[in-house]
């Protein structure tokens, strides 16, 4: 556009400044009729001149944004909502492959936007090799483990998805997690099996893209990179590199198998830390959170128009008479029932039978009856006193349901309909296919 804007006006000035353009009406001694006459066929002449200029010439120096062949457009694939979230946290790169670090994950979990920086850190050979001597063993594993560790290890794609599969596991889905990478079914996971996510993360970018698995002319089973992608984003390469969950797992060798008790202690010690992580956002050192702050970890991620979550804050404020907080106990408990959402959902279903509102006696039993865990009654009040629209004393459970599947998924929806190996499958292939 610049380069059109200009053209016109420096051959104006050309034709103005000519000798030729000069001479020719410069000597030109009529009367005022004649002289307008003249012009205005000047006028028209330079005009039409310019137009031809422009249309001709102008579109030489015009840069356009993007010069793709058609089939090159159609292969063009848009990327998913924590696609886009994975490269946006990422801060390392190695191998043209993105990683996060630890502290990439917690942030990307809690946080809005990643911490300000310049550009991704370039990881060598060496630096990966001191990585993978810094990670700690499973046995040595805490709920501070990767706030300990900070920038000190290395999370791919698929790993992302993994651990955030994790944050919404019910403690009666750990051996379901379990049993879907011991393919084998002897109650122990090796590394091989481990990287399958791997396998299925290329399987779904082929299949999105129309392209067939590759195979060995042999028909031998090669390497698992063998089967990886490179993929346009830096999502995936072609090598096998030692990120902090394999070390983590399955020691620096690579040889240790990862058993089950090892496995249900990490989910629970992630959760637990992530869980703590927000609390101690608004405790800021204290033991317990107020009401009100407890609401808006709950609101955070929900898809509520400023009226609609300001409305649910006043309603609390009006309501709650006894401001003694929420312990992280308390707090910890709720966020467990949150996880087994789908059973409660269920629970009410059978009970009310006809999507009637339930009390807080009821509330109470159908939670015991999912977790088997009780709720404070101090809580639940809470509870009640956010989502309790007419002041009945009785919970509208749908749209209480509907509000907590946007906490619990923390603003990602949840495609996977089913459990276990068949649901990690769903959730990658569907990642991969649909653009949010």
């Amino acid at each position: 556009m610049a380069t059109l804007s200009r053209t016109p006006s420096k051959l104006i000035r050309k034709l103005q400044n000519s000798s030729v353009f000069t001479r020719s009406f410069s000597n030109v001694n009529l009367k005022n009729n004649s002289f307008k006459s003249v012009s205005l066929c000047a006028c028209v002449f330079a005009g039409g001149l310019v137009y031809y200029t422009v249309k001709n010439f102008g579109k030489i120096n015009t840069v356009y944004a993007l010069k793709a062949k058609p089939d090159e457009l159609a292969k063009s694939v848009k990327l998913t909502s924590r696609e886009r979230r994975f490269i946006k946290f990422a801060s390392v790169e190695y191998g043209g492959q993105l990683y996060m670090t630890p502290q990439d994950f917690l942030e990307s979990v809690v946080e809005q936007e990643p911490r300000p920086r310049l550009k991704r850190r370039i990881l060598t050979t060496k630096e990966i090799e001191q990585l993978r001597d810094h990670t700690p063993a499973l046995k040595k594993g805490s709920p501070q483990l990767f706030r300990n560790l900070r920038d000190k290890g290395i999370i791919s794609y698929t790993e992302y998805l993994f651990l955030l599969s994790i944050l919404t596991k019910p403690a009666s889905g750990f051996q379901i997690a379990f049993n879907m990478f011991d393919t084998d079914g002897n109650q122990r996971v090796d590394k091989n099996e481990f990287l399958v996510m791997e396998k299925i993360f290329s399987f779904a970018w082929r299949g999105k893209r129309g392209m067939t698995e590759e195979t060995n002319e042999d028909g031998k089973e090669g390497k698992p990179q063998d089967n990886y992608v490179n993929d346009d984003q830096g999502l995936q390469r072609r090598h096998n590199v030692d990120t902090l969950l394999q070390v983590h797992f399955f020691g620096k060798k690579g040889t240790n198998d990862l058993k089950f008790e090892g496995f249900k202690q990490f989910m629970e010690n992630l959760q637990t830390e992530v869980l703590e992580l927000e609390f101690q956002e608004f405790a800021k050192g204290h033991e317990t959170i107020s009401e009100v702050d407890f609401a808006k970890i709950l609101l955070r991620y929900t898809y509520l128009d400023t009226d609609e979550y300001d409305m649910y804050l006043d309603r609390l404020l009006d309501r709650v008479k006894d401001e003694r907080g929420i312990t992280f106990d308390e707090f910890k408990t709720f966020c467990q029932f949150l996880n087994n959402l789908e059973d409660f959902t269920i629970a009410m279903r059978m009970y009310t039978l006809a999507d009637h509102p339930i009390s807080k006696d009821e509330f109470h039993r159908a939670v015991k009856i999912c977790t088997g865990i009780s709720q404070s009654e101090h809580l639940v009040t809470t509870v009640f006193a956010i989502f309790d629209a007419d002041g009945d004393g009785l919970l509208s459970y749908k749209e209480f349901i509907a509000i907590m599947k946007d906490r619990l998924h923390r603003g990602f929806k949840s495609y996977a309909k089913n459990e276990g190996w068949e649901a990690f499958k769903s959730c990658v292939k569907q990642e991969m296919k649909s653009a949010v």
